[in-house]
């Protein structure tokens, strides 16, 4: 008999050494490199040919109906998802602690036994049953068809499946399920793989559509192995500021549709609520004009939000003017500021500066570079932009106004609105829109063509 040689495969990406090194040369990941005994057989690799339980039919045959997106009930979480979840799948939540993962699957969990008539198990390992229940009863979420159950064990859920029989399983969260036939602790690779391979077979196998909560590090990744994204079908990051209501539910992968799509919730004591139209939550809405406020659509995904850029010149005598960003990326305001001083001739060596965004929204996209541009020229000369504007548009080094993506939707978003004017980058040729527009080539030009006048710098002359 042949004897068997070993193999050595990283337990984190299942990447295959020839022999034991203590770092995975693929993932850099530290102890995970294991011994795995090969079985003799023939055939092509050594392995032995085993006939499938069901045959192979061509594509034609094969029933897509049985796949398709069901309504959660909860329509910007719908939105994300590509119009629902599709029974078998497998749909990882990850977010912050506070965040409001559960509160939004204690919600999905409701509205599926809802709206249809249908079983929904909802299954803790973080919390006791009384506690998921106290949150039921603030929430609304209590329902005869959503079964509770607080387990750590997966063998024991697999039983709580076969007896309630529910078409919709919540795991809260799965680095806390325990696999008693797989070594290492609770939340360790291994664990969490094991764990997500057994609840990915399971709604396979049953058309059960599984949601998991997944914890995420302090960098913001998905805690645990990075297989862990690769099983799943859906990964879907829960986002949110602790100082704002707001909370954002963002697609990474999704093999049922698109992954760029973003759902907007306002999370409160009553629970989680969608918010249809989250533009009206990053305007502050106001009768007069204020200088040193500019209005610009980013596009979140698929998605076009309006927000509110505002900005603060205050005189100064120390050497370095102080610079303070809020909601946008620094180093961009910064060399917003560089092209405003050296091709505006807005003058701010004597200013500190402050720009912020209005709401808890935070623009990082180059589409509000002429945004910012004019909201702080608008402070330092002290006149406000005309009211109904919206300003859209990158700046480049040379005080270029370059064009930017999605400009159709965003300027239908704004007329939507009612903005009835428009400030964008020139060649806008093939967008179609009612409200005025006016093209702009530079950063000077669109300061003239605003209304702004800058004051022109003071010049101390010397003694002598």
């Amino acid at each position: 008999m042949a004897k068997t040689k070993p193999i050595f495969r990283c337990s984190a990406c299942s990447h295959d050494v020839a022999k034991w090194v203590g770092k995975c040369p693929e993932c850099g990941a530290w102890g995970t490199i294991d011994a795995v005994v090969a079985g003799p057989g023939v055939g092509s690799g050594g392995r032995v040919a085993m006939l499938p339980t069901t045959a192979a039919a061509p594509i034609t045959q094969i029933d897509s109906r049985v796949t398709r997106a069901r309504s959660t009930g909860v329509g910007e979480l719908d939105r994300v998802l590509g119009g629902g979840v599709v029974p078998g799948a497998v749909v990882l939540l990850s977010g912050e602690p506070g965040v409001g993962k559960s509160t939004l699957l204690l919600e999905v969990a409701h509205r599926w036994a809802t709206q249809r008539d249908e079983r929904s198990l909802y299954v803790t390992a973080e919390e006791s049953a009384g506690q998921v229940r106290l949150r039921a009863d603030r929430t609304g979420a209590v329902h005869d068809r959503v079964y509770l159950a607080s387990e750590s064990d997966l063998a024991v859920v697999l039983g709580h499946v076969e007896q309630v029989r529910p078409t919709l399983v919540v795991v809260d969260s799965v680095q806390t399920m325990l696999a008693p036939d797989t070594d290492g602790a609770i939340g360790g690779v291994a664990q969490v793989r094991a764990v997500t391979a057994a609840l990915t077979s399971l709604a396979k196998t049953r058309g059960i559509a599984v949601l998991l909560v997944g914890h995420v590090t302090k960098d913001g990744a998905v805690a645990g192995p990075r297989t862990l994204e690769h099983l799943v079908d859906v990964v879907l990051q829960f986002e949110g500021d602790k100082n704002s209501t707001l909370r954002m539910v963002r697609g990474v992968k999704n093999r049922f549709g698109s992954a760029d799509e973003v759902g907007c919730f306002e999370l409160n004591e009553q629970g989680i609520t969608c918010v249809d139209d989250p533009s009206g939550l990053f305007l502050h809405h106001r009768t007069d004009s204020v200088p040193g406020t500019a209005i610009t659509v980013a596009m979140d995904g698929k998605r076009p939000l309006l927000g509110e850029v505002q900005g603060l010149t205050v005189k100064t005598e120390i050497p370095q003017p102080r610079r303070a960003v809020s909601g946008l990326d620094y180093n961009r305001v910064a060399m917003v500021l560089a092209v405003l001083q050296s091709r505006g001739r807005v003058f701010l060596g004597r200013s500190d500066v402050y720009a912020a965004t209005v709401g808890g929204m935070r623009l990082v996209e180059p589409a509000a570079d002429l945004a910012i541009a004019l909201a702080i020229a608008s402070a330092e000369a002290d006149v406000p932009l005309p009211p109904g504007w919206v300003i859209l548009g990158e700046v480049g080094l040379a005080g270029e106004v370059r064009t930017i993506t999605g400009l159709a939707r965003r300027l239908a978003e704004a007329e939507r609105l009612g903005f009835t004017t428009a400030l964008v980058p020139p060649g806008l040729n093939s967008v179609k829109s009612t409200m005025q527009i006016h093209e702009v080539g530079d950063v000077r030009t669109a300061i003239r063509t605003s209304g702004i006048r800058a004051p022109r710098p003071t010049t101390t002359r010397g003694a002598g």
